[in-house]
């Protein structure tokens, strides 16, 4: 540690010790019984010559305990030089005149000097120790920022010995990029005289990078000059680089590891804000689903980060940066770039998937892969984020609906514009619901055909449109499926729902089905946070029917199929919803261990004129009897249709002829035995 200038109190006790300036009498010398540290200790004689006293004096005041003595083994006195030295020096040897009282006092004053001497060499002992073993950096500088103090902790962030740092600085190890940031700490440490957790980036003697938090304080002399700046710091790399990793994986693509929305909005924002000129260019991969359930999702996920690699060649031959924006959508993003530049790189991007073949893990080969690509340009198709995206998405529709295998320039007057604005208008709405919470639940039962009484109640969602109208789920939901909505939605759904039964358990035990996402049920995490909802709400999971829509289902069959077995457990009951669309209909049958088939409005709402429909619904329900599962007919609009359905043997039936739309919790009652009478 630094010397320190001494105080008064120890400068004090540094010149009470000198010598004695009296003449020392001279003894016989001790023999070795009696020797006592002849250099610590005067004899009674010396004493008594010293103070101006009597031997006998002196006697009796050892034994009155005003001036005591120590005894040799030959039971000689002997008299601490040190008290007497300070004696002599206090009162000018004048003892022989004082009273008993007054000799007490002075050695009174005496043993508190030594023991606040003593005290203050403990404390400057605690703040040595304390300084030295801390594992922050303590130091002290001068008025030039040179260090004149550190604490061994120096060594661990500079690798250096403190005693090899005297004289430099902090910012003698500053690494690249924290010059201009030093130099701003410097000015308000100046401004303000206080710094408190400035990090800055150095580079060890080692070659190490290190971030350091740096707290200082300048200090002034009494006319308020500066004299120097101390202060502490503490190695923060670990933290530094623990917040930097999540800023990293905040704007990065898990799969690919390239930049995500966030971080394209980003630096699409720091480029209008400067008023440069540039392209983005969408990428959306064609039929990429179909991949999907070509060769599995495994194969899906190979294709994206392959071609993520060949996209990634492209933007850095034209001085481009890419960007991975959803599950089959990259983007380019040019900075600096013209029209004429845009559309040749897009045209280069287009003609690199054409030509990129993926052979998967099983020796199958995955060819033709095309895209459709829009080209927007800011600021002329747009000076803000959100109208560049809708320029973008709606150039890339236009691609998609000239065919596709395309690259288009964002056309103002074009129907994608159109239908970008509206994807716009939702997007907008349905962050607010969300944010706001501002969601409705409408319910309407499907009931047994036979007796009218309720089976369960299907949840329908609805949010404010611009008018405060509730608007229901067919006009936003596809929105918020391509947009990422949908998992979120679906879960305060969940979540409201089940806060709606617990606040009714006295109440007649009713079940409430809830379609659920692709996005929602092909996502493990959000399914296990589903599940643990459930498990933590005190409502029976026999209360709860989850439909998976047979689209939604075919989109990730081995997600829908885990996402059944983990609920199973619980009590829940699942539905097929809208069967009997898709291809392979009868193939989910035995897939999928699900309670109920709900067949789709296009098949009840024609059932008087269409035979088909007729054949299919009475196939339907052969087949789920003999598989123990239930049938449910949605859209049932009148009497006829409602006859013709149980005459084909189906169990259950759901529309508005039954009961319309209700907002939850009114009119729910259900219907009375034989109202559903067809």
């Amino acid at each position: 540690m630094q010397k320190q200038p001494q105080s008064d109190v120890t400068r004090q006790c540094s010149e009470g010790s000198a010598t004695l300036p009296v003449k020392q009498p001279s003894s016989p010398g001790p023999t070795e019984t009696d020797r006592m540290s002849d250099t610590d200790h005067y004899t009674i004689e010396q004493t008594s010559q010293a103070l101006g006293i009597s031997a006998q004096k002196l006697r009796r005041w050892d034994e009155q305990g005003i001036l005591g003595a120590q005894r040799t083994e030959g039971g000689h006195r002997r008299y601490p030089r040190e008290v007497i030295d300070r004696l002599v020096q206090a009162n000018g040897g004048a003892f022989a005149e004082k009273t008993s009282r007054e000799l007490a006092s002075i050695k009174r004053t005496l043993a508190e000097k030594r023991r606040i001497i003593q005290l203050l060499i403990e404390s400057e002992g605690r703040y040595r120790d304390l300084v030295e073993t801390s594992h922050d950096l303590i130091w002290q500088t001068d008025a030039e920022g040179r260090f004149t103090y550190l604490n061994a902790a120096a060594h661990e962030i500079f690798g250096l010995a403190p005693r090899d740092l005297i004289g430099r600085c902090f910012f003698s190890f500053e690494a690249n990029g924290a010059h201009v940031p030093n130099r701003r700490f410097l000015s308000m440490l100046r401004r303000s005289g206080e710094v408190q957790n400035h990090v800055t980036h150095l580079t060890t003697a080692r070659g190490e990078d290190r971030w350091i938090g740096i707290n200082a304080r300048i200090t002034r002399d009494e006319n308020g000059e500066m004299l120097g700046i101390r202060g502490t710091a503490r190695d923060v790399t670990e933290q530094h680089l623990a917040i930097r990793r999540a800023e990293h994986v905040s704007l990065h693509d898990a799969l690919t590891d390239l930049p995500n929305r966030d971080a394209l909005k980003r630096q699409v924002e720091a480029a209008l804000q400067t008023g440069q000129v540039g392209a983005v260019v969408m990428i959306d991969m064609d039929h990429f689903k179909r991949v999907n359930t070509a060769f599995g999702h495994g194969a899906a996920d190979q294709l994206v980060v392959s071609l993520s690699g060949v996209l990634r060649s492209v933007a850095r031959d034209r001085n481009g940066e890419l960007f991975r924006i959803g599950e089959d959508q990259f983007v380019l993003h040019l900075a600096d770039a013209l029209r004429e530049d845009a559309q040749t790189t897009a045209a280069v991007a287009l003609e690199a998937i054409q030509n990129y073949r993926l052979e998967t893990a099983r020796n199958r080969v995955v060819s033709s892969i095309t895209a459709s690509i829009g080209v927007a340009m800011y600021p002329f198709h747009g000076n803000d984020w959100a109208t560049l995206l809708a320029a973008m998405d709606a150039a890339t529709y236009q691609a998609k609906d000239q065919g596709r295998n395309r690259v288009e320039l964002f056309n103002p007057a074009s129907d994608a514009l159109r239908a970008t604005h509206r994807r716009t208008y939702w997007s907008r709405l349905i962050s607010e619901s969300l944010d706001q919470d501002e969601l409705s639940l409408y319910v309407q039962p499907a009931v047994e055909i036979r007796t009218g009484t309720t089976m369960h109640h299907e949840i329908f969602l609805r949010i404010r449109d611009e008018h405060g109208a509730w608007a229901p789920a067919q006009q936003f939901m596809g929105t918020a499926e391509s947009l990422g909505y949908a998992p979120a939605l679906d879960q305060r759904v969940v979540a409201r729902l089940l806060t709606h039964i617990h606040e009714r358990t006295r109440m007649p035990m009713q079940r409430y089905s809830v379609n659920l996402s692709a996005a929602s049920i092909s996502d493990s995490i959000w399914v296990r946070e589903l599940a643990e909802i459930v498990q933590t709400s005190e409502v029976p999971g026999e209360r709860l029917v989850f439909e998976v829509s047979e689209k939604a289902a075919m989109e990730n069959i081995d997600a829908t199929a885990a996402f059944i077995d983990q609920l199973r457990p619980l009590g829940v009951r699942f539905a097929l919803d809208d069967f009997g669309t898709g291809f392979s209909s009868f193939y989910y049958l035995k897939r999928f261990a699900v309670d109920y088939l709900k067949i789709n409005n296009s098949f009840t709402q024609d059932l008087r004129d269409n035979a088909d429909s007729r054949v299919f619904i009475k196939a339907v329900n052969g087949l789920a009897h003999d598989l123990k599962r239930q049938v449910v007919a949605k859209g049932v609009e009148n009497a006829e249709t409602l006859k013709l359905l149980k005459d084909a043997g189906t169990l259950y039936a759901q529309g508005n002829f039954l009961q319309p739309v209700a907002r939850l919790g009114e009119g729910m009652r259900p219907r009375s035995r034989g109202s559903a009478r067809a």
